[in-house]
């Protein structure tokens, strides 16, 4: 196995590891959350460059890349389910999470027909690595905000703003994971039609 893909592995098993630090309260767990997954996201960016640069692309890679991120981006908005609990925000997380779901389940089963029916990896895309960066970047905003938290008193007016930019930047990524799933679903219209 060469090293794009054992760092695509360190981040499938970053995951659960996160997503425990994430939700057990301890002294910083934000802030660990937040560390680790920094760490996790940048294994995605070193993984692509590295197995781009010196021809280690697999189809292995091709495969398990998208969905280590999706393991770790939607635990992450699973773990705000959790933290937003019961609070005006709930809702938009939730459909957010379910958005989230919905269009990574549907791509992972375009995919998976794809290579049954026609022997095709299909790799990532423009809009697919958007949405990932996307959702990176407002997780690592949204467990920032929390990690300052941990180390400054934030009034209820400041974190309310604050929470407003981090549902801000979930829309958004959600409104990618529709854009990036639909052109998913279209150019696999050929896979879907000829699957038995």
């Amino acid at each position: 196995m060469n090293t794009p893909n054992k760092l695509t592995l360190a981040r499938m098993i970053a995951t659960p590891v996160f997503m425990a630090i994430m939700l057990i309260s301890f002294n910083y767990h934000y802030l660990i959350s937040l560390v680790l997954f920094v760490a996790a996201s940048l294994t995605d960016m070193i993984d692509g460059k590295m197995a781009r640069k010196y021809n280690m692309v697999t189809d292995f890679g091709k495969f398990m890349d998208p969905l280590a991120d999706k393991m770790l981006t939607t635990s992450a908005y699973l773990g705000f389910m959790f933290i937003y609990g019961t609070t005006k925000f709930s809702w938009h997380i939730v459909v957010i999470t379910f958005i989230v779901l919905f269009r990574e389940f549907a791509v992972s089963s375009i995919r998976l027909v794809a290579v049954t029916a026609g022997g095709k990896v299909v790799a990532a895309n423009m809009w697919g690595k958007c949405k990932t960066v996307s959702q990176m970047a407002g997780i690592i905003f949204a467990l920032a905000v929390y990690a300052l938290g941990e180390f400054v008193s934030l009034s209820s007016q400041v974190m309310n703003i604050l929470d407003i930019v981090i549902i801000a930047l979930f829309w958004l990524s959600a409104l990618l994971c529709v854009i990036s799933g639909a052109i998913y679903i279209w150019g696999g219209k050929e896979y879907i039609a000829n699957a038995k």
